[in-house]
């Protein structure tokens, strides 16, 4: 698996270069298996990876529930990092080896999230979620506004005593030109999490900021990022949809 050897090389000389009032959290890397083969999951996991992320329900609920997975990977960890529709939830949280949801979005969600999450609770063990924020304001994209993150993420924390918030996580916009400065997308995720941890007082540390994906993870754990979502890099190119 060379693509994931070269994309944990990257992720180390990117912590190398991160500022250092920034929290020295080791950064999770998220490989993302869209549309690729258990196989190529199976072999990405005998090399070591355990973090595996989908965009789509259906897609993490099969590969999830697949036997050769259930058998070879007993320890994989699933990250759903698409836009999730109500009627999708249970579906999602039966997949075995569901880690953490990364997309919630609203209030409705996570109330919902928090009622279905006990029917398949294992151990008392809360679902691990993040609070989306869209970055970029682009209508295609989801997430609350920058203003409401703290909002939503009080919700979650007062009123879901099911869910275990971690953190924030955005998308932003695709092919940001770095030489123009640093990506405002993730000066804006750091800063909502700067106002999060001050206004409901949690310790900055124990608050992830998931951003970045192939075209621009080192840049993005240089500034703060603590998991970064990554595929093509690791799994090859996607066909070009068309």
């Amino acid at each position: 698996m060379q693509g994931l050897k070269t994309v944990l090389a990257q992720i180390e000389v990117a912590v190398a270069r991160r500022n250092k009032d920034l929290p020295q959290v080791s950064p999770r890397l998220v490989a993302v298996s869209k549309i690729k083969p258990v196989s190529l999951i199976i072999q990405t996991y005998e090399a070591g990876q355990r973090h595996f992320g989908e965009n789509y329900v259906n897609e993490l609920a099969d590969k999830a529930s697949d036997p050769e997975i259930l058998e070879k990977c007993k320890d994989i960890h699933w990250h759903f990092i698409g836009h999730l529709q109500t009627n999708k939830i249970n579906r999602l949280l039966g997949s075995p080896g569901l880690y953490m949801v990364e997309t919630v979005h609203s209030q409705k969600l996570a109330d919902n999230l928090n009622k279905q999450w006990p029917k398949y609770m294992k151990a008392d063990e809360k679902l691990k979620v993040m609070v989306q924020v869209n970055t970029s304001g682009e209508d295609v994209k989801s997430g609350v506004e920058p203003a409401q993150a703290v909002s939503l993420v009080e919700h979650v924390i007062k009123n879901c005593e099911n869910l275990d918030f971690k953190g924030l996580m955005t998308i932003g916009q695709y092919d940001y030109d770095i030489t123009k400065g640093p990506n405002p997308d993730f000066l804006t995720l750091a800063s909502c999490r700067n106002e999060v941890c001050e206004k409901l007082r949690l310790n900055i540390k124990d608050v992830e900021l998931s951003m970045g994906m192939s075209s621009d993870f080192e840049h993005a754990i240089e500034l703060g990022a603590t998991t970064v979502r990554v595929g093509s890099t690791i799994f090859g190119a996607r066909p070009v949809k068309k």
